[in-house]
Parts: structure tokens; sequence; C-alpha cells
């Protein structure tokens, strides 16, 4: 099949993040599956207790320990292993309990608490630079536009995120993306922009529509002054796709002769007539013309058009492999290659022609420039099981050996003192010690509690074999976390899974924070965000614009103060993640994290 035929008859699969049956691209992006039962069947919901319960604490505290309530502030003194406290009126059901004389514990990744946010989604904190390089609203849904968020923005909440105990702020790729759009969903029925970060075109600079370097160099030293490190997402796997705007840009590939006269004057303001989609521009594109050579070129991807190799399905080789028909860097070659000619004459870029240097020596060298530069303190890695091992044990030591270097160079700076910390995206990677382990990862994504975190939403003992399974598995072994989560970009939002019910947005709060491990909070997890327009790509309305308005007019208080509870009594106690769990009582509900001095007890009471 000629290059061209292969893009039009595969248009329909092409920017979307749904992965389908029929445009079968590999396992790299999870599927919407089906999900559980309505949130309307309460069959195992239950109704959580005011009244006073006596409080076992088994051996966590000793008898004549003053305990406090962390919710309340409430106290009381253990006598013969016991404790009568009543929840606070917002606890639904739970109290928290530690020594009067408790301590702040001393961070842990093994404990971390990761705010997850969409940058252009999250908050917008200048509009000046909310349109850039010819990118427009599209005037209907924006399901795949830029909406104006921004590292300046990221800096304005963070003491939001303060408040709401977080250790951890793990950001989309703020580079270069791609100028224009793709056809987005399997129907081409929007524009679908880099806005998420994962369509790379120049990983040496910011995009614009984020901020500047400056306004990026304020956001990390900003969030170190708060004890918050920085978690940046980078992609090896891939960059963005070619567009019509970008072709005519930096003057790469070609259209068939004579077709220049269906375009405007700006080619990324192309629109199909009625009868098309936003996929029907490849029918313009000559994918076989000898000037692709000017994008990044066959030593540099696999993207079959023209002369360059046609990957295979990710299916069958998932490191060769082509997700959703984005180019697959050749992280594997050992030939040396030169700078891509659009990038040796892109005026903007900081890239550079290195010496003897592979595919997988750039991209190491332009995604640790920025912990080198910036004092960025990890990376959560995109998309990891489709680039070999090596690669990442290679760009783990390297962002080692920056972050080292950024600190000799900035003595006086009041930084994190941990080693950089590296998380892998492995769907459907749940609990349990791979081989990642050994290719520089600290911890994997873990795609199982999603699922699981629902029952516990309803009634939290739910959760008992799930934290006991969880802490005997990650406190048993060295070099070995997880981090999970209740709502994903990639997946669904909790909100989505509760049926958009306050109580279990909620509830949900207890269910992930008291979870072993690391956790990721998404953007709007604790404020019951709503999904938004999704096109035909079911995963757009996942990264709906964050809910401030909601926030601000006081129409979720009662959950945010929730979650910023169980949040603040996270962060003070890292056990709760890096801990010893031992189950106490089955009623009331009542387990222990323990690891050291650092104790607690937390009890949860049920009509």
């Amino acid at each position: 099949m000629s290059p061209r035929a292969r893009h039009l008859k595969l248009s329909a699969c092409i920017a979307s993040a749904l992965i389908t049956a029929g445009c079968a691209s590999g396992p790299g992006k999870p599927t919407v599956v089906a999900g559980p039962p309505s949130a309307n069947d309460t069959n195992v919901f239950c109704e959580a207790a005011s009244a006073e319960m006596t409080i076992p604490v088994g051996s966590a505290f000793p008898d004549g320990t003053l305990v406090r309530d962390f919710y309340t502030g409430n106290t009381a003194r253990v006598i013969d292993g016991e404790v009568t406290m009543a929840p606070g009126a917002n606890a639904e059901g739970l109290v928290l309990l530690e020594s009067v004389d408790a301590k702040a514990g001393q961070f842990s990744w093994g404990g971390a608490t990761v705010y997850f946010a969409v940058t252009d989604r999250f908050a917008n904190g200048t509009t000046g630079n909310d349109q850039n390089y010819g990118r427009q609203p599209d005037g209907k849904d924006e399901i795949g536009t830029f909406h104006g968020g921004d590292f300046v923005g990221l800096t304005q909440k963070l003491d939001y995120l303060s408040e709401l105990g977080v250790n951890a702020l793990w950001i989309t790729p703020p580079f270069e993306q791609m100028h224009g759009w793709v056809g987005g969903g399997d129907r081409g029925d929007f524009q679908h922009y880099g806005y998420h970060g994962y369509y790379a075109l120049d990983f040496t600079v910011p995009d614009a529509n984020f901020g500047t370097r400056e306004e990026f160099r304020t956001l990390v030293q900003e969030a170190h002054k708060r004890d918050i490190r920085v978690v940046m997402d980078v992609v090896m796997n891939h960059p963005g796709y070619s567009s019509l705007q970008d072709m005519q840009t930096f003057e790469f590939g070609s259209l068939f002769e004579g077709f220049e006269k269906h375009l405007p004057e700006r080619w990324g303001d192309w629109q199909p007539e009625s009868w098309e989609n936003f996929h029907a521009y490849h029918a313009l594109i000559d994918y076989d013309h000898p000037d692709w050579r000017n994008w990044w070129g066959k030593d540099w991807v696999r993207a079959g058009i023209a002369d360059y190799d046609t990957p295979p399905n990710a299916s069958v080789d998932a490191q060769r492999g082509s997700l959703a028909f984005l180019p697959d860097f050749k992280t594997e070659a050992e030939k040396p290659v030169d700078l891509p000619v659009f990038l040796r004459n892109k005026a903007s870029s900081r890239s550079q022609q290195l010496d003897d240097a592979t595919v997988r020596d750039y991209l190491i060298t332009w995604l640790t420039d920025w912990v080198r530069e910036f004092g960025v303190d990890g990376f959560r890695v995109d998309t990891a099981k489709h680039v070999e091992p090596e690669a990442w044990l290679a760009l783990k030591e390297e962002a080692q050996a920056a972050l080292d270097e950024y600190r000799s160079r900035n003595p006086d700076a009041d930084l994190p003192a941990e080693e950089f910390w590296m998380v892998a995206e492995v769907f459907p990677h749940s609990v349990r010690r791979t081989a990642y382990f050994d290719a520089g990862f600290d911890a994997v994504i873990n795609f199982d509690l999603q699922e699981e975190a629902r029952a516990g939403a309803q009634c939290l003992p739910a959760m008992e074999p799930i934290y006991s399974d969880y802490a005997s598995k990650l406190h048993g072994e060295e070099n070995f976390n997880v981090m999970s989560y209740i709502s994903s970009h990639d997946t669904k939002l909790f909100s989505q899974i509760a049926g958009n019910d306050p109580a279990l947005q909620k509830r949900a709060a207890a269910a992930l924070m008291l979870t072993p491990g690391a956790v990721q909070v998404f953007y709007g997890d604790e404020s019951g965000r709503a999904f938004g327009p999704t096109g035909s790509d079911p995963h757009q309305g996942t990264r709906s614009d964050m809910n401030w308005n909601a926030i601000e007019n006081g129409e979720v208080s009662g959950i945010l103060a929730h979650w910023q509870k169980l949040g603040q009594f996270r962060e003070r106690h890292p056990v709760i993640g890096a801990g010893e769990h031992r189950l106490i009582s089955q009623q009331p509900y009542v387990f222990s994290r323990t690891n050291g001095d650092d104790r607690v007890v937390i009890a949860f009471g049920k009509k």
C-alpha cells in the first residue's frame, strides 16, 4: 500500500487518543471500557456515623498517650488501648488520630501526593499568550483547541495546592507543540491541537501558549519555596504529527501539484466542506514527495511516508510500532544522526548539532536540559513500554547528573533533597514489581485503583483488602512503588464513575488519600470537575477546564474542604503511603499505619 493510500485509509484514526479495533495501532493508550454499576445503585452504600465511637488503637499508641483527631482537633487519652471520639460534622465518619506530640514527617516519594494538571486547562494566568503561531479557537465546543492555561496560572495556584496537601506537581509536557492541528476523533469532527503537550515539535523551547522560559523558571522556584516538587511529563516514543500549518511554516513535505489552490493563504485556516470532515485535508498532501526529508527524516522516525521506514503495528512490536499513527522515534538506532533539517532552519530553536549523537542521545539531552536549567525534580514518562528499557535507564542517569549540576550551581537555593524521581506510564500495570524497576524507574502508575475506588467511596471498609494487599507488597520490597489514581486524562474521570454524585466524589477522597504508595490527584478530583465536550474521542472530555467558578462561588466547599483535610493529613504523615498497614477492628473499621515514630490510626464509623 502506498504511503498516501495508507494515510487516507487510516485518516479516521489519526489524532484520536482512542485506539479501536478498526484502527488498531497498538495498546499504548487505554480504551474506555464499561464502567461499574450506576452510582444510583446504593446496595453497598453505608451511612457514616456521627455519634461517639470507641476506637481501639492497637499497638500504635501506648496507654496514656494523648492523641488528637486531625480532622476536628479534639483530643483524648488512650486508656486500655482505646479512645472515645465522635467524627467531625463534615468528616464522613472519619477520625484521623495522631499523637499530640507528633511532628510532620519527612517527605518520601513512597507516600507522595502528586497533583496532575493539564497546563492548558488548569488556570489562565495571563491572556496575553492565549493565541500563538496562528492558532485560533474554533468557535464551537473547543474540544481540541488551546484554552489559555499557562505557567503563570500554575504559579498563581501553588498556594491552593499547598492547602490541598500536595507535595509534587505533575505538569503536561511544556515543549513547543506542532503549530497546526490534525483531525480529531475517529470521525474527524473537531480540530485537534497539541494543547496537552504530547505532540512535540521542538523539545528545546516552551510552547508560547504555555509561557516563557522565565515564567517556567518562576513556577519551579515558587513550587520549591512551598516544598512542592515539579514532575515534568516527557515523551521519547514520538514527536507530534505533521500538519498543514507546520508544512507551510517549516517548508517540509508537499501538496500534490496544483492543490495549493484549494487552500487559503494560511494553510492552517483550511476548513472542510459540508460533506467532509477534518481528516479530509490528507487528500491534498503528497506523502510520497522527497521533500519530506526536510521534516524529521528517515534516520529519526518511522512514519510510513516517502522514503521513511513504515512502522509495524505496535501490538506486534511495542517498541518499534506506531501509536495512533504518530511518527515513531528510532531510539534503538546506534547510527549517529544529524539535526533534522527543519530544526536547523528554525530560528527560535535551541537545538544544536551534537557530535556522534544518536536519536536517543539527542532526546535525552533535550529532556535533561530542562532539569539542568530549571531544577525539575522528576519525570512522568509517557508510553514507557514503547521504548527500550536501556533508553530509560540512560535518561534516568543523565537526569540525576543534570539535577546534581543544577544543585551545585544553586547551593543557597531552597531545594528538595531527594534524588531525581521517575514514574512510568505502562498500561495496564498494577501493583507488582516488574523489570521497569531495573530500567531507572522509581514507580509505575497503578491502573487498578480507579475501578476499585468506587466501592471504597460508597463504604470505606471495602478498601481493606486493597489497602492490605498494596501495603504488604510495597512495604515488603525495596525500590518498589506505585502511583495510584481515580481519574485520568487517558481513561475517565471519577465523576463519571460516580454518576456526578457529590457525596461519592467527597468520599472518594478517603479511598484515594489513604491508599498505600504514592497517589495522583487529577485536577478537579477535589472539586467534582465535570466531564466536558468530547466529540468522537471519549478522552477529550476528561480534560475539561478546571471548575474555578464552582470553587470560588462556594458550590463545592464541602467536597473541597474534605479533600484538603485528608490531603494535609497525608502530607503531614508520609507513613500513610509508605508505612506498615495493620487492621485493628472491622466495626468500627480501624487500621493503623506505622513506620518508626510516624504513627497514625484511622477510624471510620458507619451507622
